[in-house]
């Protein structure tokens, strides 16, 4: 039988990742060493604390029946914690649990745009952000970032066109790939900037507790008025190393998250309990080991920006975010060619800058999941 598929999918055909894929297979078939740089997922155990309440939990019956939303003790749990670490005062109301900010994403837009609305999301940025408006049938355009201005949105020089067509923009501090961070002031010109033109702000926060060089990690939600025109997504992902149990939260405006719930509502029944219990060990538990894990990234970036010259890179100082990016020097040389050459000559795999928009030409993305003792013998090699 002939099936007609969407032009939609059409969009997730085979790309670059498929072929790297199949690189770092042939080189472990034959007997070769792969250092994979390439997937931000941590390497760190989670806290003991929390995976001992999840096999506790695990055994308890009751936990395996439908949730259907989130309960008040983990509601709770996020409000102390946004108070504590933000100083943001929140209410059930503005809440929600994900099964991960990369689902999140690609769903808030469902209750925002409607087919042909216009979508900001960065350039370069974390593929997600596109590709949930263009699931909604949004129109995506880009807004672009740039070294000289540290990766940060340059709103006096903004496209006034585009501002006043736009109907949700998409921003994210630290940003991955780059590593760049924004402060307060940048986040009262954003308030000021959605204000203004009446756009809807969707702040990914995925990397607040890792920051490095004595900063300390925010949240737009923090910002007077922000509350009035966006939401914030926060993981437990990177923070707390619980990737697997896809463990995130959408907060912020009580409108949008009441429109978030009544469409999430039509295509899940919540939260597992044993997720849920999970969270709210980690975020009424010991934070030590957070900053702990920032502490080991940080020596991580020290050790590998140091290290890159020895490939022809020139890191971009990344400033926050379990990444660093970097410039390829030759400029004769594309971010695809370099992977590969890099990946077949030393066995180190990054990814390729144009995996997060035109702007990433030039540059490549490394991950900071090998410790840094390793990275030092990695490169001690070279």
């Amino acid at each position: 039988m002939y099936i007609d598929f969407s032009k939609r999918g059409e969009k997730f055909g085979p790309n670059i990742f498929n072929v790297l894929e199949e690189k770092r297979q042939e080189r472990i078939k034959n007997n070769l060493s792969v250092y994979n740089f390439s997937v931000g997922t941590p390497d760190f155990k989670p806290s003991t604390e929390v995976m001992e309440l999840v096999s506790k939990a695990a055994l308890d019956s009751e936990n395996y029946k439908y949730s259907l939303g989130d309960s008040k003790e983990l509601l709770d749990s996020v409000i102390r914690w946004y108070k504590k670490r933000y100083n943001v005062d929140l209410n059930h109301n503005q809440i929600s649990s994900v099964f991960g900010t990369q689902e999140g994403m690609a769903h808030v837009c469902l209750g925002l745009v409607n087919p042909g609305d216009l979508v900001l999301v960065p350039n370069p940025g974390y593929p997600i952000f596109e590709i949930g408006p263009f699931l909604c049938g949004a129109e995506v355009a880009y807004y672009n970032l740039y070294p000289e201005n540290g990766y940060l949105i340059d709103f006096e020089n903004f496209d006034e066109e585009l501002a006043k067509r736009a109907k949700v923009m998409v921003v994210s501090y630290p940003l991955n790939p780059v590593g760049a961070i924004a402060n307060p002031k940048f986040y009262e010109d954003l308030v000021a900037f959605a204000k203004k033109y009446n756009i809807v702000i969707i702040h990914d926060n995925a990397y607040s507790e890792i920051i490095y060089d004595g900063n300390v990690g925010g949240s737009f939600l923090a910002t007077d008025g922000a509350m009035d025109v966006g939401v914030e997504f926060n993981s437990l992902s990177k923070s707390y190393n619980l990737t697997g149990l896809r463990l995130s939260f959408l907060i912020g405006n009580e409108d949008i998250i009441k429109s978030f719930k009544s469409i999430r509502s039509q295509y899940d029944y919540g939260t597992s309990y044993i997720y849920q219990k999970a969270a709210i060990a980690a975020l009424d538990g010991d934070q030590s080991y957070v900053k702990e894990n920032c502490a080991r990234y940080e020596k991580r970036r020290d050790v590998l920006e140091a290290n890159l010259h020895k490939l022809g890179l020139k890191p971009m100082g990344s400033k926050g975010s379990m990444f660093v990016w970097a410039k390829i020097l030759d400029e004769n040389v594309n971010s695809t060619d370099f992977v590969i050459n890099t990946l077949e000559k030393y066995g180190i795999l990054c990814t390729p800058g144009t995996s997060f928009g035109s702007l990433g030409e030039g540059y490549v993305r490394f991950a900071l999941v090998i410790p840094a003792w390793k990275i030092e013998e990695i490169f001690g090699e070279l």
